[in-house]
């Protein structure tokens, strides 16, 4: 009988995977901790090697991810500024030591017992996301993903310890932030947008000075007032959090979300002189939008839908009031004809915003369901018919859209109707 490959390797699972057993949470990903082997001793078990920057090896059979034990040391600016040690003699604490929270520095032995060197049990069961060493000050991504556990963890009712915060605010008064790559940026952020409670992200950028500098479009929000009859909580920075977090229990989709996070930025742009009214956002929100979307190179269909979004939102929420001809506008300007999905996206954003404000969280929202009823009754038309009654084909696509219209029309007469 050959042997396994791992038979003999002094082997730990490490980081995620220990953390959410002990939280009694689904466990996706395996990853262990090698120690004391080298390269060229995994290459021969059959291990397959995927690290650049450090040695990582897929098992043969599992593919699991089996890292050998490493220590970092920061040498430039920015989170690509590391010299990477791995060596036979580096042990498990020290591997240890280079993660970030301290709850996410523990490991476990093909045992089932816990190693934890920096009281990451401890603050497992007080609820804290705590740093493991003054080291964390070397990787400004480090910010992005704690701020990220925040609003994984927020329903389980982690904090993030005062001391990591100040720390975070002094990486992001000494620039740390301002060298982090946009691709990775966004790709904290798109995460954090799939967490149950997406708010905290931001909320936590927020309390350290990191939004300011990499989204000082959302940043400025907070402070702009609202009118309190249609806004209770006024502030425009609640709302927006209370809307992504509405998006979240709406829809799973991170496209939503993120439309909704950015639906309402142009009331950052509001003249001082027009508030706590914000006529005209919607198009400032518009232009705002793509600047992030440049910055970040988000992709496209994030962009699509938050642009949608922002334009359309306030003539949604007014929909009983449009006439056939503006909603058929809207219909066009978010291409329901050839994508009906983005309409359905973009209407479960509007339903955040709308129950996104203190009061609102339960009411119904009619609205949403009448545009559903127009455009099915814009969709539904035979356009073929239509096309071969045509007095001659330069007449179809007016033809086409009075026919539309005219169904547009009959469920706004009928508003009510099923």
């Amino acid at each position: 009988m050959s042997a396994a490959p791992t038979d003999g390797l002094e082997i730990y699972l490490v980081g995620g995977a220990v953390r959410d057993r002990l939280l009694c949470l689904p466990v996706d990903e395996l990853d262990y901790v090698v120690v004391g082997a080298s390269p060229q001793e995994m290459l021969r078990r059959g291990f397959t090697q995927v690290g650049k920057d450090f040695p990582v090896f897929l098992h043969p059979e599992t593919k699991d991810e089996y890292a050998l034990a490493r220590t970092e040391r920061k040498c430039a600016p920015g989170y690509h500024g590391f010299e990477v040690h791995t060596a036979p003699d580096v042990t498990l604490d020290q591997d240890l030591a280079r993660r970030d929270l301290t709850i996410n520095a523990l490991a476990e032995d093909w045992d089932g017992a816990i190693i934890d060197p920096f009281g990451g049990l401890d603050d497992l069961k007080a609820r804290v996301l705590r740093h493991v060493s003054p080291a964390f000050v070397e990787d400004p991504v480090r910010i992005l993903r704690l701020a990220r556990f925040a609003a994984r963890f927020h329903e389980l009712g982690f904090v993030v310890a005062d001391e990591t915060m100040a720390l975070m605010d002094e990486m992001v008064q000494a620039g740390e932030v301002d060298a982090l790559v946009p691709e990775r940026v966004w790709q904290e952020m798109a995460k954090a947008l799939s967490e149950s409670h997406p708010s905290r992200f931001f909320e936590v950028l927020r309390a350290c000075g990191a939004l300011a500098r990499l989204l000082p479009e959302l940043d400025r929000l907070w402070g702009i007032p609202q009118p309190a009859d249609w806004h209770p909580e006024i502030d425009t920075g609640l709302h927006v959090m209370m809307v992504v977090d509405k998006a979240a229990e709406l829809s799973v989709s991170a496209e939503v979300r993120y439309a909704a996070l950015c639906h309402d930025l142009g009331k950052g742009l509001t003249p001082a002189e027009m508030l706590p009214r914000h006529r005209g956002h919607e198009e400032r929100g518009v232009d705002l939008i793509a600047d992030i979307c440049e910055r970040f190179r988000v992709p496209k269909r994030f962009c699509e839908l938050a642009r949608i979004t922002a334009r359309y939102h306030g003539q949604v929420h007014r929909a009983a009031e449009l006439r056939p001809q503006t909603m058929l506008a809207l219909f066009e300007g978010v291409d329901l004809f050839r994508r009906p999905q983005r309409l359905e996206q973009m209407l479960l954003a509007c339903e955040a915003d709308f129950r996104g404000r203190i009061g609102f969280e339960e009411r119904p929202y009619p609205q949403g369901d009448l545009v559903r009823r127009c455009a099915r009754a814009a969709q539904g038309l035979d356009v073929r018919a239509i096309a071969a009654a045509a007095a001659e084909p330069s007449r179809i696509p007016e033809d086409i859209r009075r026919a539309r219209l005219a169904a547009i029309r009959g469920v706004l007469r009928r508003p009510d109707a099923d």
